[in-house]
């Protein structure tokens, strides 16, 4: 069977369609953008609680007051572990999601309910868009789209299709045909019919669809969170990414709590506003007594209102609708006044440290300054598409070549802050027979045939793959495990703590070293190639835009001593409080903050 390049053709139709509808991306990327900022503002202007105090009288409106009780209680709760700003930010994503998509599938469904060859039509285009992989549909919304929000939305919109697209069509053909026909036989019109029949009975189906893309859309804010996309699917990814379970479980659970709120209230709101289930929730309330009329009690709609309107007068009258978001310029270094900077990392040690330090050291010279966590893949493209301002981890000339190679035109290189590096693979010190890579051959049995790899989007992890595992003859014999670099040190912990055999993709300057009694094995055909050089890459234009940061930048440089101590002190301080282990670190070397 020959080759077929179906991954050739379609790279080859992504490329054509960038270079010729660039301006219609950017069309779309304005308006979803416009429309999620404006849907954000509002959702984000009034404090946690009363919003939250807005949300539950909704709850107690659509469901009954136990309803609103345990709303109440769990945007409570969403704003105890303080990430109410990431649900209000994954609330809005969803709901321009599900606005778009909406605007979108109705209008199908009711054509393809009108029609077979419509309908028949549709029907594969709509099993391929929902059985392909979500994550697929992230690749040509970065190229087309970049960083950010906006891939994230186009990619749930995509994937939240099809049941909208489906549940319309299927409520409008589920319509009796004999009212259909005694409709026709008054003279309705077909608008009419459609209106005033179809579509009337057609509602509690049609809510069940809407409510199936709010569902989807939901299960899609992690994955866009690997692309910028924030809010809580940002949380999930960065816990991901540090392997750490208590924020994994606190974002976890808030887009839980999201998720309920927001099924239970369309499924609420489809019983509302269908004429049949409206006389089964009459005959629920009539037949209710004792306890359950109290919890099931709901106030007229224009209590409801008043009562929201209220505490959205409370909200202002307290004054705690969002400001300007200006940070106060302190002192005579403060430059930025307030201007905006993004710093794009990958949860690498030496990437982490250098990101917060240059955060907190722009951020006492007024700047606002955004450090977004993304895959290495993504940060370039977001570099080269400008949605990242700089990052200051790239490792050149060799390990990330292909990323240079693809992007280099489009970036600008402010220089080399440290180096050089090296990239090995490291084993424990008490396996005494295991000295080079040539050692592992014949011994894939005792590591149980495994290498323990970072994030596959590495560059260290294509060498590895693609040169050194042949130059040893060792890519029959082992497999390479594709991770994170959190968790691969959490393998290498506990095969440490248990002296068992393991190999990991390992570089130096790692805390790693002086942490465990480890070697690196040597690399006598030098198929890992030279040293590099820890590079600072900004996008095209930033150091015309800030010419003093980019000077600062270019004169930056740290010794190994200061790096290595500098990601102690981070791991010391523990998950979350990287910027505050910087602080005290800087304290102690005050000598960078004057040179930076």
């Amino acid at each position: 069977m020959p080759r077929l390049h179906l991954g050739a053709w379609v790279d080859s139709g992504v490329d054509f369609l960038q270079r010729h509808l660039s301006w219609l991306f950017d069309a779309i990327s304005a308006l979803v953008t416009g429309l999620y900022d404006a849907i954000h503002a509002v959702l984000d202007a009034p404090a946690p609680l009363l919003f939250a105090g807005i949300l539950a009288v909704a709850a107690w409106w659509l469901r009954g007051l136990l309803a609103g009780l345990l709303a109440f209680a769990g945007f409570a709760v969403v704003d105890s572990v303080d990430l109410w700003g990431d649900a209000m930010s994954t609330l809005s994503l969803v709901l321009v999601a599900t606005l778009v998509t909406l605007v979108i599938a109705v209008p199908l469904g009711i054509w393809a309910s009108r029609s077979d060859r419509v309908s028949a039509v549709l029907r594969p285009v709509l099993d391929f868009m929902q059985t392909m992989p979500a994550m697929v549909y992230l690749i040509p919304g970065i190229i087309f789209f970049g960083v950010g929000v906006v891939p994230g939305i186009i990619a749930t919109i995509i994937f939240a299709l099809p049941p909208g697209v489906r549940m319309t069509e299927l409520g409008i053909r589920q319509v009796d045909a004999e009212l259909v026909e005694a409709a026709d036989a008054f003279g309705t019109t077909p608008r009419d019919t459609l209106v005033r029949v179809q579509l009337p009975l057609a509602l509690p189906t049609i809510m069940a669809g809407i409510n199936q893309v709010i569902m989807l859309g939901l299960s899609m804010v992690v994955i866009a969170g690997m692309v910028g996309g924030g809010g809580l699917g940002g949380a999930v990814y960065k816990a991901i990414g540090n392997v750490d379970i208590g924020l994994g479980f606190e974002a976890g659970v808030s887009i839980v709590i999201l998720a309920m709120y927001l099924d239970r209230m369309t499924g609420a709101l489809g019983r509302q506003v269908s004429p049949l289930g409206r006389r089964t929730l009459a005959k629920a309330r009539a037949a209710a007594s004792g306890a359950a009329k109290v919890w099931n009690h709901r106030p007229q709609p224009a209590y409801a209102i008043t009562g929201a309107v209220v505490l959205a007068l409370v909200a202002g009258g307290l004054n705690t609708f969002g400001g300007s978001g200006q940070p106060a310029a302190a002192g005579p270094d403060a430059i930025g006044k307030g201007r905006k900077i993004s710093i794009g990392y990958i949860p690498w040690d030496e990437g982490i440290a250098s990101t917060y330090l240059w955060k907190e050291l722009l951020e006492r010279r007024g700047f606002q300054v955004e450090a977004k966590q993304l895959e290495l893949g993504a940060l370039f493209t977001g570099l080269a598409g400008g949605q990242v301002d700089f990052q200051t981890d790239s490792w050149l000339p060799v390990t990330q070549a292909q990323y240079w190679e693809k992007y280099g035109n489009k970036l600008d290189d402010l220089g080399s802050w440290y180096g050089p590096t090296s990239i090995e693979l490291t084993v424990p010190s008490y396996m005494k027979d295991v000295t080079s890579l040539a050692d592992l051959k014949g011994k894939g049995d005792r590591f149980k045939g495994r290498i323990i790899g970072i994030e596959p989007s590495a560059g260290a992890m294509g060498i590895l793959k693609g040169k050194l595992l042949k130059e040893y003859g060792l890519d029959g014999e082992y497999q390479v495990v594709d991770g994170s670099t959190p968790g691969m040190l959490a393998e290498l912990k506990r095969a440490y703590e248990k002296q068992e055999p393991v190999a990991v993709v390992l570089w130096s300057p790692h805390w790693a070293y002086a942490s465990y009694d480890l070697k690196k094995l040597a690399d006598p055909k030098g198929a890992w190639g030279k040293g590099d050089g820890i590079h600072t890459l900004a996008r095209k234009g930033f150091a015309a835009d800030e010419p003093e940061v980019a000077s600062w930048l270019r004169s930056f440089k740290l010794t190994e001593a200061q790096l290595t101590g500098l990601e102690a002190k981070i791991q010391d301080a523990g998950k979350g409080k990287e910027q505050q282990a910087v602080r005290t670190w800087l304290k102690e070397h005050p000598e960078v903050a004057k040179a930076a």
